[in-house]
């Protein structure tokens, strides 16, 4: 008799179906089911078929107002059941001894808070020390065909931006070579190295991976003697030679690039990320232009020329284009300091001129009109 009564103690009774919905996790079918609170709550379907969640699996779910949706840890992720009926709902949640465990509180808010502050510094952290510090150990490791390449997409994205005419006539690029030349082999690079002048009013140069220096036509009209010219291409040179433009962008486009690196993704979102972060903002470190810097006093003293000149185009550059997005001082350190230092480096001229009167006055007149390819 006792063992009777506890048999129908512990059977289920089941309420009706028609305010209680199943979904199984394992198809999209909403099933209108009866459910029966006993030792666990069993889920009966119309086919006769018997689920049962233990109470203690049972957890919360998002729901609309007015609904009691919860689920189960025991039972496949995507398995809902949802109660309208508020009397039924309270009896089923009274049974549930960790039914809202997950849900938000104010101490879970805290400890979201909490770890998104953490997850925060931490990409800070990345950023300002782990991938400067990647870009200075993968950059020696990019190869000279990859940066060719990418140099090939910068060159187009950059006649693309200020009008593709490369200044040519004959003189003037005899002089332009001439004086490059001189720099180049002061500078120990082989004869790879490409330049060009564009005719853009831009006080501005640019040294594109795998070896190519722009000079623009802004910039030489600003100089008065060759020695300035000079001193500018020896500074890019310094980035050629440093190989900056893959470190800044590395540095600056990180796994982007990385990624462009693997799949061989140079005309694409590389090259734009190279053209809008390297190209337009002339993003180099102050570091980077210092060591450029750097790199142009001593190229200058190879030529047995003073590097001050250098300097003082800067100064004239700075005191007229200051607020220019385009100017050749863009991100880099004070131009007085700049020039300070090149005074300090100063010296009498030990080598001959690096261009003639003549030759220097060609070249200043490469980009007249008609000689712009």
């Amino acid at each position: 008799m006792d063992s009777a009564a506890d048999a129908a103690k512990a059977a289920p009774n089941f309420a009706p179906g028609g305010s209680v919905v199943y979904f199984d996790g394992l198809s999209s079918r909403r099933r209108l089911v009866a459910i029966g609170l006993a030792d666990r709550l069993e889920i009966r379907e119309a086919e006769g078929a018997v689920v049962a969640w233990p109470y203690a699996d049972i957890r919360r779910a998002d729901s609309a107002p007015g609904v009691l949706r919860v689920s189960c840890l025991s039972a496949p992720p995507l398995a809902r059941l949802e109660l309208r009926d508020a009397a039924l709902a309270a009896e089923l949640a009274a049974h549930c001894p960790k039914l809202d465990e997950n849900r938000v509180d104010g101490r879970s808010v805290a400890g979201i808070v909490g770890w998104s502050l953490a997850a925060t510094l931490s990409i800070i952290g990345v950023v300002l020390f782990a991938v400067p510090l990647a870009a200075d150990r993968l950059a020696p490791l990019v190869p000279q065909a990859f940066e060719r390449r990418l140099g090939d997409a910068g060159e187009v994205q950059l006649k693309a931006m200020f009008g593709g005419r490369v200044c040519k006539s004959e003189a003037g690029q005899l002089a332009f070579s001439k004086l490059v030349n001189a720099v180049r082999e002061a500078a120990g690079l082989d004869p790879s190295v490409q330049s060009a002048v564009l005719a853009t009013p831009v006080p501005n140069a640019f040294a594109l991976p795998g070896g190519r220096v722009y000079l623009f036509e802004g910039l030489l009209k600003k100089a008065e003697s060759p020695d300035e010219i000079a001193g500018v291409l020896a500074h890019e040179l310094g980035h050629l030679k440093h190989r900056d433009s893959i470190r800044e962008l590395l540095h600056n486009s990180g796994s982007s690039f990385l990624i462009g690196l693997l799949f061989g993704d140079v005309t694409g979102s590389s090259a734009v990320i190279f053209a809008s972060r390297s190209l337009l903002t002339a993003s180099y470190s102050r570091d980077a232009e210092r060591n450029a810097d750097s790199f142009a006093i001593e190229i200058m003293h190879r030529l047995g020329r003073s590097p001050r000149p250098l300097g003082d185009l800067l100064f004239r550059v700075t005191g007229k284009e200051s607020n220019s997005s385009f100017s050749i001082l863009a991100s880099h350190p004070l131009t007085e300091d700049r020039l300070q230092r090149m005074k300090d480096e100063d010296r009498p001229p030990s080598g001959p001129p690096l261009l003639t009167a003549t030759e220097w006055q060609s070249l200043k007149s490469i980009c007249r009109p008609g000689a712009a390819l």
